[in-house]
């Protein structure tokens, strides 16, 4: 159980399938340095939804951190809503988008929960779409129908370049770019400032704490073209004020350690990758564990935002077994412990409070999503509430359980109740296609028989929760505009808080900017959806390409 080297360069799992009307795209062609070889079938690559042709993902390169190829943090099997676009628009190519050993010494309590996950995953605090617990506090605006407020063109570079990394707080928007991060007004799209790094970003945590600081994985250069310099870096921001706080590397002898992955719990920055992984004080940068080479274990990852939970591989082979830790983010003390069943390699943190983790029990799923079945745990005692079974064929999350393991999409926890949506499905009209969210009560595993209909020929996603409510995000039909909803805890009464106008340049957007390739953000009647990779210019494609699209109610 040996957790594989990745590959350098990885097929993109994220590539976008563009919509019905769309003509097919042909990838990049891999840039220099990179081998001249035809590509290994990808066993999990996106299967042509409804209304889809085939599309072959593009090969990621400059600035990519290495990852195995199929590995299930790609695009959902069945994304199948029927998109026709009225005017022949090219396809905008927009594709979105660890192994940790740390010292464990005694001491110390878990603090005040003051952070959350944008999908809704922590309780308190601000994620990355400034909302809080509690009483939900979106408001319905008094318009719904929304206009757009700005656009950030892609910029183009030397090769495929990760750009991931999205927040938005009650001060700014925030995105990544190529070795950098720019902070936006929230309404014009003005550049409030600009931190700069060094190289391209690798990963992106989508945990912000209460006074906007967050943190991500870097390269220390910029890296040749078709090639990476390591994914070595890590800095926190403050997203507020404008500011690299700090940046830190770790070492293993005289070698910089490659980070998988990072995330934000409280005042702890943790960060994993397979040569191993450490903890920061998010204030100072001050280390608070680091690897240990005696350690006979080691950290596949963390998931962070209300707590810090850890998934610890201990053991190889058919022995080999995980450890879900909840620790204390100060000192790494084990807090409490469930030890999952043999043979289950890989497992992605849904949420950390309640606990909630998902795997792929003997790959079940059967489409490379990383979630077949869900355990709900005990923070306190380290106890399996009740496992709740998730077949692929049935459900639509997915969850990459290989190297950003607090990266789920298409599922949401709160009310201590799990928040997922369907795979899609023959709808009430002719030739049409619809998905639902349905919950399942964390305590019993049961259905609690809610459940939010997509409606004909829309699919429905959940982003994150909002108080004891779900916001939800629509993927529309052809002459209809994407919604964003919030969906009742109690009732699941479904409430529109925003409406796109129906627009050949706004469909071309919402066509390439779903919640399953994009980085999407909601608060307060504004909408943002952002891609997460930037490539070269390719001739062959005249349509505008945009990092960054913006709407707001009001229109």
């Amino acid at each position: 159980m040996t957790q594989p080297p990745p590959p350098d360069q990885p097929p993109n799992p994220y590539a976008q399938q563009p919509g019905y009307g769309y003509p097919s795209q042909q990838p990049p062609q891999p840039g220099y340095g990179y081998p001249q070889q035809p590509p290994a079938p990808n066993p999990y690559a996106q299967q042509p939804g409804y209304g889809y042709p085939n599309q072959q993902p593009p090969q990621p390169g400059y600035g990519h951190p290495g990852g195995q190829p199929g590995h299930p943090g790609g695009p959902r099997r069945n994304n199948a809503a029927l998109l026709i676009v009225v005017a022949a628009v090219a396809a905008i190519a927009l594709i979105v988008g660890g192994g940790i050993w740390y010292a464990r010494s005694s001491g110390g309590d878990g603090k005040k929960d003051d952070t959350a996950n944008s999908a809704g995953g922590g309780s308190g605090g601000r994620g990355a779409d400034g909302g809080t617990s509690g009483r939900g506090t979106e408001e319905v605006p008094a318009d719904t129908t929304s206009k757009v407020l700005f656009q950030v063109p892609l910029p183009t570079a030397k090769d495929t370049t990760v750009t991931a990394g999205s927040w938005l707080t009650g001060k700014v928007y925030a995105k990544s770019g190529i070795a950098g991060i720019t902070g936006y007004d929230r309404d014009s799209g003005a550049k409030l400032w600009t931190v700069p790094l060094l190289g391209p970003v690798c990963r992106a945590t989508g945990h912000v704490i209460a006074d906007g600081r967050t943190a991500v994985v870097f390269q220390p250069k910029m890296p040749a073209k078709g090639s990476t310099a390591g994914c070595t870096q890590v800095a926190a921001i403050d997203l507020d004020n404008g500011r690299k706080l700090w940046t830190r590397t770790v070492r293993s002898g005289d070698v910089p350690i490659n980070f998988d992955n990072v995330t934000v719990a409280q005042q702890t920055v943790a960060v994993g990758g397979s040569g191993g992984g450490a903890a920061f004080d998010l204030a100072s940068g001050k280390v608070r564990w680091q690897p240990k080479a005696a350690d006979s274990c080691d950290d596949a990852g963390y998931g962070g935002g209300a707590k810090l939970v850890a998934v610890r591989r201990c053991g190889n082979g058919d022995a080999g077994q995980l450890h879900i830790q909840t620790l204390d983010p100060v000192s790494g003390k084990v807090l409490s412990e469930y030890r999952m069943a043999s043979g289950i390699d890989y497992a992605g943190v849904v949420s950390t409070d309640p606990l909630v983790v998902a795997a792929d029990i003997n790959n079940s799923a059967g489409d490379g999503s990383g979630f077949s079945d869900v355990f709900s745990i005990d923070n306190r005692t380290g106890a399996l509430r009740t496992r709740i079974s998730t077949p692929g064929s049935s459900y639509a999350a997915r969850c990459d359980g290989i190297y950003e393991l607090e990266k789920c999409t298409g599922v949401v926890v709160g009310n201590d109740r799990l928040y997922l949506a369907t795979e899609q499905h023959d709808g009430d009209g002719d030739y049409t296609k619809t998905n639902e969210i349905v919950a399942f009560d964390l305590g019993t595993g049961k259905q609690t028989g809610q459940r939010a209909d997509a409606g004909d020929n829309y699919t429905i996603t959940p982003l994150r929760m909002d108080g004891p409510d779900v916001i939800a995000y629509k993927n529309a039909p052809y002459d209809k505009g994407a919604q964003v909803v919030s969906i009742d805890g109690g009732s699941f009464k479904e409430t529109k808080l925003m409406e796109n106008p129906v627009t050949t340049a706004v469909k071309a957007v919402e066509t390439t900017m779903s919640p399953d390739y994009a980085e999407v953000r909601y608060s307060q009647g504004h909408l943002y959806l952002s891609a997460a990779y930037a490539h070269a210019a390719t001739s062959s494609s005249s349509a505008k390409e945009y990092l960054v699209t913006a709407f707001g109610a009001g229109g």
